[in-house]
């Protein structure tokens, strides 16, 4: 119920800062009250009040029972004529063997355990899709507007057609290039359009706002290579693996104690016809487990392959996580190579050749085709470094969210 009331409230705060811009912290604090995590976190309260009647006896018994009815003879039918006919009514008690209730509430524990570690996978999930989400609205956005600065050129451009085919310095198919390259960059724009609103939505899904208006720059956090692999081993998903493992040795153990006996206590109160009297019974009964080789002992043998077989999970993940981790670091350095590049030298020169090649053409000595295309390729450098700026700052996001240690 706790964890109901919470995600109503924050559902409730989210729905009325909908208006207010929202900065990258801003993203991922709105996304640690997902309706997904707070599943999670049901899982958990679900698992601590399971614990609870682990350890406690089973519910006793009400036995009511008719005893030594006669059916033939002279006294058949009667009960009352025979002095062992008699209504009993009696209580029974479970005692299951205390290495069972032990390893029952073991394996509740280890329940709670897997299902807070669950609830952390599911945290770091969400934190890593709002934050991506972010940053790829960001950079859609930013593409658009580059797109806007290649419109205002081109009409510019164009602005001269006119007077320059008046006097005969451009062939009159010349005059439909920026047309033709407008309605290019239309197409574009739709492109661009549509990858802004999937953006937004996808970032709507994790943060609660339906229509997020972002604010701030974008994280530029420090990628430590060593950092990142000594928090290999707390990563969520592995001590999911762990607590998978825990409950794997908590059921060995529950099966072990599944070759002690367990017993049971039983008292009743007889009544007969007042002739006779009534009588009262106590009794004991124990569990004699003396086919252990085809009963427990196959149980054990399987509980403990189940567990062997986690483990081996639990390594394999391990390794993937490495290999995962090793794999993102060398994408993460040729993204920044590519992107410094763009940046030092494609864009500069894309820039400076699209500068002299409009001089030159309003100076009457340059082609119009040319310039126009000279237009285009430094917009497409500089859209190709915002693609390159943004796979480095999605791989810093990434991989800081993936892999970094956030236990502390």
């Amino acid at each position: 119920m706790r964890y109901v009331l919470t995600f109503l409230i924050v559902s409730l705060v989210v729905q009325t800062a909908e208006a207010a811009p929202m900065s990258f912290d801003a993203a991922l604090t709105m996304a640690s009250f997902a309706p997904s995590i707070a599943a999670r976190g049901g899982a958990v309260a679900s698992a601590r009040a399971a614990a609870i009647p682990a350890l406690q006896l089973p519910d006793p018994k009400l036995e009511l029972g008719l005893q030594d009815f006669p059916v033939t003879g002279p006294n058949a039918g009667s009960f009352t004529q025979d002095d062992f006919t008699m209504q009993t009514v009696g209580v029974v008690q479970a005692f299951p063997n205390l290495a069972k209730r032990r390893a029952q509430a073991g394996r509740a524990a280890t329940d709670i355990i897997a299902a807070e570690a669950a609830q952390r996978v599911e945290e770091r999930s969400v934190r890593i899709a709002a934050g991506l989400a972010w940053i790829d609205l960001h950079f859609a956005e930013r593409r658009l507007a580059l797109l806007d600065r290649l419109d205002a050129s081109i009409a510019a451009i164009a602005a001269i057609a006119p007077s320059r085919l008046v006097a005969g310095s451009v062939r009159p198919s010349q005059a439909l290039e920026p047309r033709l390259l407008a309605a290019d960059l239309a197409d574009r724009r739709a492109g661009l359009i549509a990858e802004v609103a999937k953006a937004r939505a996808g970032l709507a899904r994790w943060t609660g706002d339906s229509a997020p208006q972002l604010v701030g720059p974008v994280p530029t956090w420090a990628v430590d290579p060593a950092a990142l692999r000594a928090a290999l081993g707390r990563l969520p998903i592995l001590r999911a693996a762990e607590a998978a493992t825990a409950q794997a040795d908590a059921d060995i153990r529950l099966a072990r104690a599944g070759k002690k006996p367990d017993w049971e206590v039983s008292a009743g109160y007889g009544r007969r016809d007042p002739r006779f009297g009534d009588l009262v019974s106590i009794g004991v009964a124990i569990d004699l487990p003396l086919f252990t080789k085809r009963r427990q002992n196959p149980l054990i043998a399987a509980r403990t392959s189940d567990a062997s077989r986690v483990r081996l999970e639990r390594e394999a993940a391990e390794r993937e996580q490495v290999a995962a981790l090793e794999a993102d670091l060398a994408d993460h350095l040729m993204h920044h190579d590519r992107y410094v590049r763009a940046r030092d030298v494609l864009v500069p020169l894309a820039r400076q050749r699209a500068a002299l090649d409009r001089a030159s053409y309003a100076g009457n000595r340059g082609d119009l085709g040319t310039t126009l295309d000279a237009q285009l390729a430094a917009v497409r450098a500089e859209l190709d470094a915002v693609d390159r700026e943004a796979e480095v700052v999605r791989d810093n996001v990434r991989i800081n969210l993936t892999y970094g240690d956030d236990s502390q």
